[in-house]
């Protein structure tokens, strides 16, 4: 799989307080990669490195395979960036603010590409407006249009659909998705843990140093058990001191009318579990696997990088 970032040891110090430490991690080409932490956590700071803004203060780093500390103005055509609060022109319109943050880059053909993209993000017919009339919501889609007029490989995506109402976030979501389509990577910090398990096909938790990477799915197998839950008309006492004496059955508990089991091979045995709970009488209403949700993952994590810290 050809890679479009790599991280190796990467540091960033200010004076004695350490910002991100050590992470090394790498990013497919065409993903879209999810970059998770609480506040302070380091994410933005990674992602000023990367994007040549600052300097690490030791390990590597490169984006489309360009060095990130090494010249910048290379790296800038090779990239996007939304921050979290993006400036504009407020006094200019929408149409104005994109020739001028065009005419930063060479080899494009600037009203061509502002047209594009402010029909891609849905403000061309509000392009002769000023900025300063626009809701937050649109100002952030603008700043989409800004951050993909040079075409960029990689797209870095700093809190997308932050203060956003629920319209204007689908909205951002959905435009992150089709460019993904389009074969961009895409590098999403984001506080809504929904939006990355919807988005994103790997995640990274960050506090200061790497905490976990994996696919959100690879995540929460890695902390949580697979249990399948078993809902019945009933539990009866002799029904349930059978199931546990199976043989692939790992443990089980019951609540209520529900069965939780944890067993062998998910796919295999759960039809002879099933079948075993018919013939001896039960009634089997309902049977799904028990999900944990990213947040779970996400606070399990954080918490326990928080005691492994202090221990």
């Amino acid at each position: 799989m050809e890679l479009a970032i790599k991280l190796e040891n990467l540091t960033k110090e200010f004076d004695t307080l350490i910002a991100v430490d050590s992470i090394s991690f790498t990013v497919n080409k065409g993903d879209i990669f999810g970059f998770l932490g609480p506040n302070g956590a380091g994410k933005t700071t990674t992602i000023r490195m990367l994007t040549g803004m600052i300097a690490p203060t030791s390990g590597h780093g490169s984006v489309a395979g360009l060095p990130i500390d090494r010249n910048v103005e290379e790296l800038h055509a090779h990239i996007g960036l939304l921050t979290e609060t993006p400036g504009f022109y407020e006094r200019f319109s929408a149409e104005r603010n994109l020739e001028f943050f065009a005419g930063f880059y060479s080899g494009i053909h600037i009203p061509a590409q502002v047209e594009k993209y402010l029909k891609l993000v849905g403000l061309w017919e509000r392009r002769k407006e000023k900025v300063r009339v626009f809701s937050r919501g649109m100002k952030q889609r603008l700043a989409l249009a800004r951050a993909l007029l040079h075409e960029p490989d990689v797209i870095f995506l700093d809190e997308p659909t932050s203060g956003l109402d629920p319209e204007a976030a689908l909205d951002v979501r959905n435009k992150i998705s089709q460019l993904k389509q389009e074969g961009r990577t895409i590098f999403l910090s984001t506080h809504n843990l929904s939006e990355a398990e919807t988005l994103c096909d790997h995640i990274a938790v960050i506090k200061t140093k790497l905490v976990a990477i994996d696919t959100p799915s690879g995540l929460r197998n890695r902390l949580f058990k697979r249990e399948v839950i078993i809902e019945m008309d009933s539990v009866k006492p002799d029904l349930f001191e059978n199931l546990k004496k199976m043989e692939f059955i790992i443990s089980a508990r019951h609540d209520g009318k529900k069965v939780i089991i944890e067993m062998e091979d998910v796919e295999k045995n759960r039809p002879i579990l099933i079948k075993s709970i018919v013939d001896s009488g039960g009634m089997v209403q309902n049977v799904y696997d028990q999900r944990h949700s990213l947040e779970e993952v996400y606070m399990t994590l954080v918490s326990e990088n928080d005691y492994q810290a202090h221990s």
